[in-house]
């Protein structure tokens, strides 16, 4: 079978889509299938094309057996929604154009959470007459006006019914969440073409670490409890509660023990660099992005994770991706998202849960780990226990498996 993936993140990019892209068709092809990806110059989220890459009309590469052909599109900064709009929209046109030159493809995957990649994906495969499969990663456009990047318009209504549309004419949907899955389906889409497929880890690469000696020596960590957020600076995490709570834990009794990392960028990074000099916090340090082949390193500085959302219905439907890999090297999370996701934390063991945007929450529950070595030697154990419940390698064997049926049908 030939898989034809579009896009628009792939490594060297070391997002969540990205990741759940790369080392899915990495499994297909070991599986024997052919799989060629388009997607565009990698730049996010800065803007800034990666080194040893151009933006320009076509260049192909080769990662570990997947054919990856990267398109020309309009580059920004993962900040402004017009010019993102336009960054979207210019590699769904030239994803489509790209298409007649891929030849023999049995199936098209388009991803979201935007909605014009999977725009693309569908035009393909009529153009093909090939199966459309709509990975659903976020239901967009309602996180847009979740983050408060749009009101409710004419424009948002019309990207309800593209939606919708899109959802209808895809042959199977692969969601991320039973949550969207149970949306899709109170909005009237079949469920029976709805398969459940949840976000993992790559276990051979996120795994238990002792703490790298030289990143400890070199952001003076040595002797503290480090909590850390990794991942997209973004509109939607809120991540002024953990510089929140920050303030508070460096001015209560026994305090100074605590440091907060934050690694990553996106649209808020500025305003949060901005933000914490201006509250003079010198218990944060904010870290850039790091190669894929580094994140494990500063992963390992963590004694816990902190993941957060808004406090927004919205986000009770998503699953951070950034859960399994914590589950996958051991860290316990403290978890500021409501829904879905908390109930994995709670099923599974692996974490404390707060209420979203409730610094003086995560203050206790920081508290409450550093302050009990068994609780904190139990959340570890059942953290390396959970990771083995979401591999990546099992997530895409099941979607493997729905593609064949989807090809068949």
């Amino acid at each position: 079978m030939h898989i034809l993936f579009l896009t628009d993140n792939f490594p060297p990019e070391v997002n969540a889509p990205a990741s759940r892209t790369f080392e899915h068709c990495r499994e297909w092809v070991k599986a024997g299938h052919q799989v060629t990806v388009v997607t565009c110059a990698p730049n996010f989220p800065t803007g800034k094309v990666y080194p040893g890459y151009c933006n320009r009309l076509w260049q192909t590469e080769v990662m570990e057996g997947i054919r990856v052909i990267r398109v020309w599109s309009y580059i920004t900064a993962n900040q402004g929604f017009v010019k993102r709009i336009l960054d979207y929209q210019s590699f769904m046109v030239m994803a489509f154009l790209a298409s007649p030159f891929i030849r023999g493809v049995d199936v098209v995957i388009g991803t979201s959470p935007q909605l014009f990649t999977t725009c693309a994906a569908y035009v393909v495969s009529r153009l093909k007459r090939i199966p459309f499969v709509f990975e659903l990663r976020d239901l967009w456009p309602e996180s847009i006006k979740a983050v408060g990047a749009m009101q409710d318009s004419l424009a948002i209504r019309y990207l309800e019914k593209l939606e919708l549309f899109l959802y209808r004419k895809a042959a199977l949907i692969v969601s991320v969440t039973h949550s969207f899955r149970r949306n899709l389906t109170r909005r009237g889409i079949d469920p029976g073409k709805i398969e459940v497929i949840t976000n993992g880890v790559d276990v051979s690469r996120f795994y238990p670490h002792s703490k790298e000696g030289q990143l400890e020596v070199k952001y003076g960590l040595r002797g503290k409890f480090v909590a850390g957020y990794i991942g997209t600076h973004g509109m939607a995490h809120g991540l002024e509660t953990i510089l929140a709570a920050a303030d508070q834990l460096r001015r209560q009794p026994g305090g100074d023990i605590f440091r907060f990392i934050f690694l990553g960028d996106g649209a808020r990074k500025l305003a949060l660099q901005k933000k914490a000099h201006d509250m003079a916090l010198d218990n944060v340090i904010f870290i850039d992005s790091v190669p894929k082949e580094d994140v494990v390193k500063y992963w390992s500085l963590l004694d816990v994770s902190i993941i957060h959302l808004k406090k927004n219905d919205v986000f009770t439907t998503v699953i951070p991706s950034k859960l399994f890999e914590c589950m996958g090297m051991g860290i316990p999370v403290i978890h500021g998202v409501a829904g879905e996701s908390a109930e994995i934390v709670e099923k599974e063991g692996v974490g404390l849960v707060f209420e979203p945007e409730n610094a003086e929450m995560l203050c206790e529950s920081l508290r409450e780990i550093q302050g009990d070595e068994i609780l904190y030697q139990r959340l570890r154990e059942r953290c390396k226990a959970a990771a083995s419940h979401y591999d990546r390698n099992e997530q895409a064997r099941l979607m493997l498996l729905a593609l064949v049926r989807t090809v068949a049908a």
